[in-house]
């Protein structure tokens, strides 16, 4: 059981520390991409993000 746990809470480490390293070497540690909500797979209807307003073939324009 204990082996588990260990096991369990290094593969977590492991993805925190994987995330940790992209964010410091993307540029002002942001990452690329749009809002989901404005993902045509997520959003079939074609609507706006309702986050930025961006249409589905618009790239999100908030800047957090």
């Amino acid at each position: 059981m204990l082996k588990v746990f260990l096991l369990t809470l290094g593969l977590l480490g492991i993805g925190f520390a994987g995330i940790a390293i992209k964010i410091l070497l993307k540029k002002n540690g942001k990452f690329a991409g749009t809002c989901a909500s404005n993902n045509p797979m997520l959003n079939e209807e074609g609507a706006a993000c309702s986050f930025c307003g961006a249409l589905p073939e618009e790239q999100c324009q908030k800047e957090d």
